[in-house]
């Protein structure tokens, strides 16, 4: 057992010894400040400007930076699209792979297209090396980007500075963040066992004379930017738990590490952007307990196992169902909330065979999306609740509600409660249909609350743009594969197009004077009545649904069965 929360502790004090290093570079790159790449990475960009008739120095508003997030994605989403569905005629399928229905094509495009990459297909036995690499590989960098991108854009408008340029934004996140670190860390995970290659599967005889058929990859590169981009789509079906994708316990750490690394970071950058880094650090430790506090829920429920199995076991031990060995309870359950946490959706185990506690975390988990969120727009997600908190409290000791020193409004309530009303709305509306006709849509493997658990657990996994499943959900119909892409249309597009238009609503507010009535948003009471106002508007929308869920699941077997 101690073996295993040292582990757990060790991966934490990474983090937050990488955090403030990490959130400064990215503050430093999109203001404009100089870094250690300028000489190398200044002529490229300057080449992709002047190729791409994009001048830089002009600045958009907020509908033009909706427009060009929108523009830019329909592009993409149907280049993408007609590379899948011609992909048997086209190089690089050395298993000759014919193309995937219409509906799972369309499905996946929207699924990487937004960041989600949540997947009703294999990966190995459904698209060519072709598919993986120029389309889903492509779109993990430009998806990823994008979110980076608005979440640039919200923290420079509710600074008080213009948005930017969202063209501008999404070369630099690629140039100077993903693409340097994704070639350092691919370079070491292949040296670490992950394979990087185009040649055909091999076939191989195993001890017992059966022929076996091993699938391999170009999968080191796809594997870091899936996890530093929070994209979470597995090259392989079984994703992060197949030993091509993570073989051992270094690139276990390194992987989880990549989750976490720009999420926590992007709190600090606000901080440099707003010259307030005790409120970066007082939100950053906020965001902090709440997620140890789930890891330990979820480790805890692990690490005791099911009562219900222990007895024929001779007594207590680890749930160790659905996971590596490699691994372990440990490291599974961090993962499992790491990767729900940040909306990354990669999975090291399959989380159908969590206990209920981390069912429940993980679900929670997708609910919340500001536990770390996001690439970008998780940690706007956040200030949203940060400028509910100021509204709420002003309201209570009669004060007008100021953020940094900027008034909130109606017109900023409004936007921010469609960024957080449309999450359940993607969520329980699908769900409630599915369990009105149960025996032709539902798919449910597992019956009972469960069940519950596996058909809430696909919807929130798409409206939270995180892409995780808990399987055993047979997902690869045309219901699911078009409901669950409205819900990730529905959870991507609708609350950036709200953040944005925030976002130019504050930069162009005329700062007031701080006075001796002024809240400060910087003490730790403040902070405190924020993660109340997270669990009052964010838990309670769905406790129902929890306690239909994995709540009566864990009671059912507290109880025997």
């Amino acid at each position: 057992m101690l073996q295993g929360w040292i582990q757990i502790a060790l991966t934490l004090l990474i983090v937050i010894a990488t955090t403030p290093i990490f959130g400064k570079y990215i503050a430093e790159v999109f203001m404009g400040e100089k870094t250690l790449l300028d000489p190398v990475l200044n002529p490229l960009e300057r080449f992709i400007y002047a190729f791409s008739s994009i001048r830089p120095q002009d600045e958009m508003t907020g509908w033009q930076y909706v427009k060009a997030v929108l523009y830019s994605n329909l592009v993409m989403g149907i280049l993408v699209f007609l590379i899948l569905i011609t992909q048997r005629l086209l190089p690089l399928n050395p298993t000759g792979l014919s193309a995937p229905s219409w509906d799972l094509a369309l499905h996946t495009t929207i699924s990487f297209l937004t960041n989600t990459d949540q997947q009703h297909y294999s990966g190995e036995t459904t698209l060519s090396y072709a598919s993986q690499t120029f389309a889903l590989g492509f779109l993990m960098f430009t998806s990823a980007a994008t979110g980076l991108s608005v979440g640039i854009a919200f923290i420079r408008g509710l600074t008080g500075r213009p948005l930017g340029n969202f063209y501008t934004d999404l070369i630099k996140s690629i140039t100077r963040i993903l693409l340097p670190i994704s070639v350092v860390g691919g370079l070491v995970l292949i040296v670490a066992g992950v394979p990087e290659t185009f040649t055909s599967p091999v076939t191989a005889t195993t001890l017992e004379g059966a022929t076996q058929v091993i699938a391999r990859g170009p999968v080191a590169h796809f594997e870091i930017i899936k996890e530093l981009g929070e994209n979470g789509g597995g090259f392989f079906g079984i994703n992060s738990a197949h030993p091509y994708e993570n073989p051992n316990g270094f690139t276990n750490l390194l992987e989880t590490w990549a989750m976490i690394a720009i999420p926590s970071a992007l709190i600090y950058t606000y901080g440099v952007f707003a010259n307030n880094l005790k409120q970066a650090w007082l939100v950053f430790w906020m965001v902090f307990v709440i997620f140890v506090f789930l890891v330990a829920i979820a480790a805890i429920g692990e690490y005791q196992g099911n009562p219900l199995i222990n007895p024929l076991l001779g007594g207590q031990q680890p749930n160790l169902e659905g996971k590596e060995v490699r691994f372990g309870w440990a490291q599974t359950a961090l993962w499992a909330v790491m990767t729900t946490a940040t909306m990354c959706g990669a999975v090291n185990g399959m989380h159908d065979s969590l206990m209920p506690s981390g069912g429940f975390v993980t679900l929670f988990n997708m609910f919340l999306q500001i536990i770390w969120g996001g690439q970008g727009t998780g940690t706007a997600y956040l200030f949203v609740y940060l400028i509910l908190a100021v509204f709420l409290t002003g309201l209570m000791v009669g004060r007008t509600p100021e953020f940094l020193g900027r008034k909130i409004e109606k017109p900023e309530i409004v936007l921010a409660s469609v960024v957080l009303l449309v999450h359940p709305f993607a969520i329980l509306i699908p769900w409630a249909i599915v369990f009105g006709f149960p025996d032709t849509l539902s798919g449910i493997s597992n019956p009972g609350f469960h069940g519950v658990s596996q058909v809430v657990y696909e919807y929130a996994s798409a409206a939270a743009n995180n892409g995780s499943g808990f399987e055993g959900l047979g997902d690869n119909t045309l219901w699911w594969n078009l409901t669950t892409s409205l819900s990730i249309l529905l959870g991507r597009y609708i609350p950036i197009i709200s953040l944005l238009l925030l976002a130019d609503s504050m930069s162009r507010k005329q700062p007031v004077p701080v006075t001796s009535g002024t809240l400060r948003t910087n003490t730790r009471l403040f902070t405190s009545v924020t993660g109340g106002v997270i669990l009052i508007l964010g838990a309670l929308t769905f406790f129902p649904v929890l306690v239909l869920g994995p709540l009566a699941e864990a009671f059912q077997i507290a109880r025997g069965g």
